[in-house]
C-alpha cells in the first residue's frame, strides 16, 4: 500500500491542477479516446450558489428515503421554504456555495488517472458525478455514461459507511432512472456500496489527526480528546437495523488503531433535522459537557465525510469551534480536514476500485440483505433491480 501511495503522489504531481469546471468529456474528445470503464461517484451534493438552496432543500425534504415526515408532500415544501433564507446565509458565510462538486471532480480525476496507470487493460477510465439533490443528477450521469459507450460501469458510493438514507437513496434513484428506460446491453455494471473498513481510509484520517495533535503543546498533547463526529440518524432508522452506526464505529476503531496514540476518543453525532429523536450524543452537547468535566483541549474529526461541505465548513468550524467551544470555555479546539485530495485518500479510492475490478464481487450479499425490520417495498424492489441489472438479466 505504501507503493500505491507513492504512485498516486507521482501521478498527481505530473498533472496540472484543473479547475472545478473542467469537463472530463472534453478531455476524452481532446485525446480521441472513448472511456472503456466508467466510475460513477455517488453523493448527496450541495448547492454551488445560494440560488440553488431552495430547490436543494425541497428535494431533501420531499425524499422519503432521506427523511420521513407526516403529510410530507405538504410539510416538506413548507420546511424547505422556511429554512431557505437561513441556509442561504450559512452558504454565504462559507463563500457562497458548496465545494462538494469541485472536490468530487478533483477526486474523480485523480482516481481515474491512477487507475489508468494501475489497470491499463480497463483504461481509459472516466469518472461521472451523480448527486441526489443538485446537478449533476443521477439521470445526468447515467445518460452521459450511455452516450460515451463505456463497456464497464462501476457504481461507487462516496459515503464510505452505508445508510439507507444516503447510499440507499442513490440506489433507489438509479432504479427509478431505469424503470421506464431500456438498459444498455453493452454495459457491464457492478456496485461498491460501502468501504468503511478500508485500511487506507483509516490511515488518511490517522494522518490528519496526527497533524492536528502537533498543534497542541506537548504538555497536553497526550490528553487531547479526539471527538469523531458523523451525521446523525433518526432512532427509528437505527431500530430498523440500518448498518450506518456500526460501520461508522468500525472506521473510528480502525483509525485509532492506525493512529496508535494514548489519547481518549469518543464518537458523537451532528446535523439532526426535525423534531423526532436522533442518534446521540450530539456533537455540540458533547463539547459543552466535556468542557464542564475539565476537558479543554479537543480535536473534531468528521469521520463520515470525504470532502468539505456545509456541515464541516459551517456547522463544525463556525457553529461548534468558533461559537459553542468558546462559550463553553474550551481552551483549544482543532478541526481535522476531510480527506479531499490527500494522496493517501486517492490511494484508498484507487485500491477500492482496482480490487473491485479485478476480484469483485460485482454485487455484495451485504447490499442485498435488507434490514431486519425493513418494511419498505421500495427498498425491496430496488435491491431486486440491482440483482437483475448486475446479473445482466433484466425483466421486461
Amino acid at each position: 500500500m505504501i507503493n500505491m501511495i507513492k504512485l498516486i503522489s507521482r501521478v498527481y504531481s505530473l498533472r496540472p491542477r484543473l479547475s472545478a469546471s473542467y469537463s472530463v468529456t472534453q478531455s476524452v474528445i481532446e485525446t480521441g479516446k472513448r472511456p472503456k470503464t466508467g466510475i460513477v461517484m455517488l453523493n448527496m451534493g450541495g448547492p454551488e450558489t445560494t440560488d440553488q438552496v431552495k430547490d436543494y432543500l425541497l428535494r431533501i425534504m420531499t425524499d422519503r428515503d432521506m427523511i420521513q415526515l407526516p403529510v410530507q408532500s405538504r410539510l416538506g415544501p413548507w420546511i424547505a421554504n422556511r429554512r431557505t433564507e437561513e441556509v442561504q446565509k450559512k452558504y454565504a458565510e462559507i463563500g457562497g456555495g458548496s465545494p462538494i462538486l469541485k472536490w468530487t471532480n478533483t477526486q474523480g480525476r485523480m482516481l481515474t488517472e491512477a487507475l489508468d496507470q494501475m489497470l491499463p487493460e480497463s483504461a481509459p477510465h472516466k469518472h461521472y458525478v451523480a448527486f441526489r439533490y443538485v446537478p449533476p443528477f443521477t439521470a445526468d450521469a447515467f445518460t452521459q455514461l450511455e452516450r460515451d459507450g463505456v463497456q464497464r460501469a462501476v457504481i461507487f458510493s462516496q459515503y464510505p459507511q452505508y445508510s439507507c438514507a444516503t447510499t440507499g437513496s442513490s440506489m433507489n434513484a438509479i432504479a427509478d432512472f431505469y424503470k421506464n428506460r431500456k438498459i444498455p446491453e453493452n454495459v457491464k455494471f457492478s456496485l461498491i456500496e460501502r468501504w468503511a473498513g478500508h485500511p487506507l481510509l483509516a490511515r488518511v484520517f490517522a494522518e490528519r489527526i496526527s497533524e492536528n495533535l502537533h498543534r497542541f503543546d506537548s504538555r497536553v498533547r497526550d490528553n487531547v480528546l479526539i471527538l469523531f463526529t458523523a451525521h446523525s440518524l433518526p432512532l427509528k432508522a437505527v431500530s430498523r437495523g440500518d448498518t450506518y452506526p456500526h460501520e461508522v464505529a468500525a472506521t473510528v476503531a480502525a483509525t485509532m488503531s492506525a493512529l496508535s496514540v494514548p489519547n481518549p476518543h469518543r464518537l458523537v453525532w451532528q446535523s439532526k433535522v426535525g423534531p423526532l429523536p436522533w442518534l446521540q450524543p450530539y456533537t455540540d452537547d458533547a463539547i459543552k459537557a466535556y468542557a464542564k468535566q475539565g476537558r479543554k483541549h479537543i480535536i473534531l474529526v468528521p469521520i463520515a465525510f470525504v470532502n468539505e461541505h456545509i456541515e464541516t465548513l459551517h456547522e463544525l468550524d463556525i457553529e461548534y469551534c468558533d461559537e459553542v467551544a468558546k462559550e463553553a470555555g474550551v481552551e483549544q479546539i482543532e478541526r481535522v480536514a476531510t480527506p479531499n485530495d490527500h494522496p493517501t485518500f486517492i490511494a484508498a479510492l484507487a485500491d477500492v476500485v482496482a480490487n473491485h475490478l479485478k476480484n469483485g464481487p460485482k454485487l455484495s450479499n451485504q447490499f442485498l440483505t435488507r434490514c431486519p425490520h425493513c418494511v419498505s417495498a421500495r427498498c425491496q424492489s430496488s435491491k431486486q433491480f440491482f440483482k437483475q441489472l448486475i446479473s445482466g438479466v433484466i425483466s421486461e
